[in-house]
């Protein structure tokens, strides 16, 4: 496998606390009118302590994936260990779940930080079954405080070039043209929500926040004419035929080879002795490869040189 772009990790960091104390009805907003309300199993990319994940208690099985131990455990407090939930640590470069295994998929607020956009997505429309509907939200660089403070010059960078913008390591800003043209080679998009225009503090402070809210939800259609909103929320639709659905399959697949996981007690085992991965406190751990399990012969012969070494010890005491 080739240089893998970074992951951005949250491990231990106070995200939730300095990031979600506030609202979000607009998003749940926007969730609701695209996603289906009910199918059989979602997985929920960059899912963080489960912000959102609530709004999909519809499907009998969710997947609740993060690449942040910390994330994890406190989706697993506010979401409990509820069977539907399956919990999984791992990366959107190499996800572990098996080809067409998922018939929905949602990422929200997660894209930003991909530094390859277009592998991102590739690796998202394997796991999902032919015409399966994929919910991706990301921050769009064209938006009208960007506009403004452009114009008059309190920027540098401009909001209607295609180009991604950096404000950072792993923390992107995206064209609404460039997103739509990574995405057209894996989704057809099927309709796009303006969301978040009122985000701004001033406004905040000055109009109640349910007036806000209630401003956004009747604003966000207008994405059918026009995205100039800070967050866009689009609905895509999974392409082709391949690979086929896989809803009654094995859920996962070696993040090396492929290969469907062979479950062994509390290990997932790669069948062509890629590796192997536990499951810990509820959490299928792919950020920690074990190693590929030894053969019966490679354990004999370990245990063959482990005699002789303490054969050979006990006559060099005698």
């Amino acid at each position: 496998m080739g240089d893998a772009p970074p992951i951005c990790d949250y491990e231990g960091s106070d995200y939730r606390d300095r990031f979600w104390g506030g609202d979000c009805r607009t998003e749940r907003i926007a969730l609701r009118r695209l996603l289906p309300s009910q199918g059989r199993r979602v997985a929920h990319l960059g899912a963080g302590f489960g912000r959102m994940t609530g709004e999909l208690q519809g499907y009998d099985q969710v997947i609740v994936l993060d690449y942040s131990h910390t994330m994890l455990r406190d989706a697993q407090a506010h979401l409990g260990r509820d069977d539907r939930y399956i919990y999984v640590a791992a990366d959107i470069y190499h996800l572990p779940l098996a080809d067409g295994s998922c018939d929905a998929a949602v990422m929200e607020r997660v894209i930003h930080h991909m530094a390859d956009v277009c592998a991102a997505l590739q690796r998202i429309r394997a796991v999902l079954a032919p015409g399966a509907p994929f919910v991706l939200e990301y921050a769009s660089k064209r938006h009208g405080e960007a506009i403004l403070r452009y114009l008059l010059r309190r920027q540098t960078w401009n909001p209607f070039d295609r180009e991604p913008v950096s404000f950072g390591p792993l923390y992107f800003n995206f064209h609404p043209d460039y997103m739509a043209q990574c995405l057209e080679c894996s989704f057809e998009t099927r309709r796009c929500l303006a969301v978040s225009y009122f985000r701004l503090n001033l406004l905040k402070r000055l109009v109640p926040l349910g007036v806000l809210v209630t401003q956004d939800r009747l604003m966000q259609p207008t994405g059918r004419i026009a995205l100039y909103s800070p967050s866009v929320y689009t609905l895509n639709v999974a392409v082709g035929e391949t690979p086929p659905a896989a809803l009654d399959g094995p859920l996962f697949k070696c993040p090396q080879c492929g290969a469907l996981l062979e479950t062994e007690g509390d290990e997932l085992t790669c069948p062509n002795g890629d590796g192997r991965w536990a499951c810990q406190e509820g959490i299928y751990d792919f950020r920690e490869n074990l190693g590929p399990k030894k053969t019966r012969r490679q354990r004999r012969t370990q245990e063959q040189r482990r005699s002789l070494a303490q054969v050979s010890a006990n006559e060099a005491t005698m």
